[in-house]
């Protein structure tokens, strides 16, 4: 008997009301609703395409993100759902995640949602000051994620992430420690803590007001400092960077990319790691709806859906990269190491049938003996103070650093 194989899917919607000031991800605003339903026929067809190899695997994880998926209605979320519930095998325990902005979402949307197996929801709040929310052209106010919080709760949502951001510009901690303690009043399950990064070609960073006004390395290396300690006087465990959650509710989605699990991304630009291989999809929206659209027709009757998949995915796939063992030892230390639990010896000897020590002895070794990294029975982490300068040390688990 073959053994089950496992894989998450992430689901791309990249349409926005308004895109963010600080925002470098692949998303669009202003685009009309009949583009919108176009795009989500097309994403429903890539999900078909996938129908002659899905039998293989079950799926453990699905994270719609975008864009701002919570701009569609729930008929087009119970669309997708069921498109991927008729191709996949979902695992009884499957987390399937949907990202909200406040302000998109209502009570018929959310129980939509809920009736369609979405079982996480993560809301963007990033701040709780109605000034700086506008100053990073974010559509909502906090009353409007009050009232989006609350009524997740009543459709029946019981396990919530709250994205919050530090290292805003004119960000002061006294507002960021108030951001923090407005969010743990309602008790989300998981809180997601980033630091701003100014990405080329955002409007933040062709604002010289805006960068002037960000917090120094000092204030925002206070601001890391607090959300450690408060969110863990809380009852929050921190098990990655810059994520937080109550004991059990950890994102299984996140999980497997900081485990080096396999995945599959539909829609426009989405990025896979799937049998063996890196790539991305297209990144051109009227191309990417018009080749599903061309595609469509073959379904009916087709005497080969693996031949039908093969032209589908080929057209659609760029950037493929071949995983070999040295790029994905180091993914497993460089991603694994993010995680306060680290990496598993054992589970590093049971993929790469190589002892870690024998790859990485003299790294692992110097930076244990300076008390950047620590180990416990099976597990290898960094420290905290390991943590501090995670950049340099992970670079040095790169295996060919010429």
């Amino acid at each position: 008997m073959l053994m089950k194989k496992y894989v998450s899917l992430y689901i791309h919607i990249p349409f926005c009301a308004l895109k963010c000031k600080y925002c470098d991800f692949l998303s669009f605003d202003g685009e009309s609703y009949g583009t919108m339903l176009r795009y989500v026929d097309a994403l429903c067809q890539e999900i078909k395409l996938y129908a002659p190899i899905a039998d293989e695997y079950n799926v453990r994880s699905v994270f719609i993100g975008g864009g701002t998926p919570s701009i569609l209605d729930e008929g087009l979320i119970t669309n997708i759902m069921a498109f991927i519930r008729k191709t996949f095998k979902l695992e009884k325990d499957a987390e399937i995640t949907i990202e909200a902005n406040p302000g998109t979402l209502r009570h018929q949307k959310l129980t939509g949602y809920k009736s369609a197996g979405i079982n996480r929801i993560s809301i963007g709040l990033q701040s709780a000051d109605d000034e700086m929310l506008n100053k990073l052209g974010r559509l909502h106010n906090y009353d409007q994620f009050v009232a989006s919080f609350k009524a997740a709760r009543r459709a029946g949502f019981d396990n919530i992430n709250v994205d919050v951001m530090s290292g805003l510009p004119g960000l002061t901690i006294h507002s960021y420690v108030d951001t923090l303690s407005r969010v743990m009043e309602f008790g989300p399950e998981h809180i997601s803590a980033y630091s701003l990064s100014i990405e080329p070609g955002t409007p933040f960073a062709c604002d010289q007001e805006i960068l002037d006004s960000l917090p120094t390395e000092m204030i925002d290396r206070r601001m890391y400092e607090v959300t450690k300690k408060l969110l863990s006087a809380n009852g929050y465990e921190r098990y990655e960077f810059s994520n937080y959650s109550r004991p059990g509710y950890e994102c299984k989605h996140n999980m497997v990319y900081w485990t080096g699990e396999e995945y599959i991304g539909f829609g426009l630009g989405a990025s896979s790691y799937f049998q063996g291989k890196r790539f991305n999809n297209i990144t051109n929206l009227v191309q990417y709806i018009t080749t599903m659209e061309e595609i469509s027709p073959k379904f009916v009757d087709c005497p080969n859906l693996e031949l039908l998949y093969n032209e589908g995915v080929r057209r659609i796939r760029e950037n493929i990269t071949p995983m070999y063992i040295d790029s994905r030892m180091e993914e497993f230390m460089f991603l694994g190491l993010r995680m306060m639990c680290g990496i598993s010896r054992t589970d590093f000897e049971e993929r790469f049938k190589k002892d870690i020590y024998e790859v990485y002895g003299p790294v692992l070794r110097k930076y244990i003996d300076q008390g950047y990294m620590a180990t416990y029975e099976d597990r290898i982490f960094l420290t905290d103070m390991g943590i501090d300068v995670s950049n340099v040390i992970l670079a040095d688990f790169l295996l060919d650093k010429e």
